[in-house]
């Protein structure tokens, strides 16, 4: 899409919303439910980004080099079955990178037994360790996820898992095999999350967690009989959604018997403020002689809500903000995140970045957002500091 194409796009949503109200938005007729309660419902999220690099841009090699780019970063469509109570069924996918999202079944066990014993689910979904990872795409309060989690977080596997969700406490249990939905990744995990919340109200909540999982990968033989033994790699794209460039990476880590990962989390909202932050931690268990690798890392990000409204905080996880006001709510945010991927002699680079940024939530449906960014990498005797200027549109529901 040329920029003129995007300039035109984002002036008509602006036109369209000085003439109606979020309230009239908020109406769209993008679900039905029949007369036994059964609710049937359609889930968009389009995002166009804009990416602007100055400064080093990188290593300067011919594959590390950052350029400039504008283009789709997600179109995600999903459906969904609800029988509050009793069952929600999901499907989803990203037609902009052609993976699957959520394709999964969710069973109430008092629908089952007459007794609240928590949920089931079985199918396609994401593996827990990972706060901000598990966070729904349309939801970010910044456009990319913090480096320490692109490296940590094991994505999406088929398996299933058993919840219980209590007012001021939650714990799941998963156990994952086989391939992903593309037929990627075999092997098995199994994984646990559990939160406390000492604190939570209107607008005020304290969410403590900690999530842990082994993943134990499988060899993979093709359709020529070529036999891959299993591996792991840690890596995380310099904060821009557009670019395939890495400038760390751990690289390919052969015969690799077990991954650990784990990660800590806290959430603290007040009103308009909040303040979250991780650690993660990802081990690759090796074989043959080979010392075992180690990537850590976290971040802190604090955002302020000018327009006085708060963050969503519902079942373990945040949402996009809702506008209380005709002409939308404003979020100022900074993060500071940090990822380490020098072990075991591997120098796999060191990323330190400074995130600024300003949400503009149009309506429930649309948001408007803008990043700068300072990244600092150090990969061997190589440094790289490069800023970055990130603008995106977005439209879901």
């Amino acid at each position: 899409m040329n920029p003129s194409i995007l300039a035109a796009a984002l002036a008509g949503l602006l036109l369209c919303a000085t003439d109606a109200t979020a309230g009239d938005f908020d109406a769209w007729p993008t679900h039905h439910t029949f007369a036994d309660g059964t609710d049937l419902s359609a889930s968009l999220n389009f995002a166009y980004d804009l990416n602007d690099f100055s400064g080093d841009r990188g290593y300067g090699t011919a594959t590390t080099t950052l350029h400039d780019d504008d283009g789709m970063r997600r179109r995600e469509f999903g459906a969904a079955l609800k029988k509050k109570g009793v069952y929600d069924a999901t499907v989803g996918m990203d037609f902009e990178t052609n993976t699957w999202l959520d394709v999964a079944l969710r069973v109430e066990t008092k629908a089952l037994f007459g007794q609240d014993m928590g949920r089931i689910r079985v199918g396609y979904f994401k593996t827990p360790v990972g706060f901000e990872s598990n966070s729904a795409s349309r939801a970010g309060s910044l456009m990319e996820n913090a480096a320490a989690s692109q490296a940590v977080f094991e994505g999406r596997r088929t398996g299933v898992e058993w919840s219980l969700a209590r007012p001021d406490y939650a714990f799941s249990a998963a156990y994952f095999f086989g391939h992903d939905l593309q037929g990627d990744n075999p092997g098995t995990t199994a994984a646990a999350r559990a939160f406390w919340l000492p604190l939570h109200g209107d607008a005020r909540v304290l969410h403590l967690g900690v999530a842990a999982s082994v993943e134990n990968p499988h060899g993979n033989t093709d359709g020529r009989s070529i036999y891959t033994a299993p591996g792991a790699r840690f890596r995380a794209r310099p904060q821009a959604g557009l670019t395939d460039v890495r400038l760390v990476d751990s690289g390919k880590l052969m015969h690799v018997d077990r991954i650990d990962r784990a990660g800590l989390e806290a959430l603290w909202i007040d009103g308009p403020w909040s303040l979250q932050g991780e650690y993660l931690i990802g081990s690759a268990q090796r074989d043959d002689g080979l010392r075992d690798f180690t990537a850590q890392g976290g971040y802190v990000t604090g955002s302020w809500l000018l327009t006085g409204e708060s963050r969503p905080y519902s079942g373990g996880n945040v949402a996009n903000v809702k506008p209380a006001k005709g002409f939308g709510a404003v979020e100022l945010l900074a993060r500071y995140g940090d990822l380490d991927l020098n072990d075991a002699g591997i120098a796999g680079g060191r990323q330190r970045d400074i995130t600024f940024g300003a949400n503009w939530y149009l309506t429930s449906h649309f948001k408007f957002q803008a990043n700068y960014v300072h990244v600092l990498d150090e990969k061997r005797a190589a440094y790289s500091a490069t800023d970055e200027v990130e603008l995106r549109a977005q439209v879901q529901f």
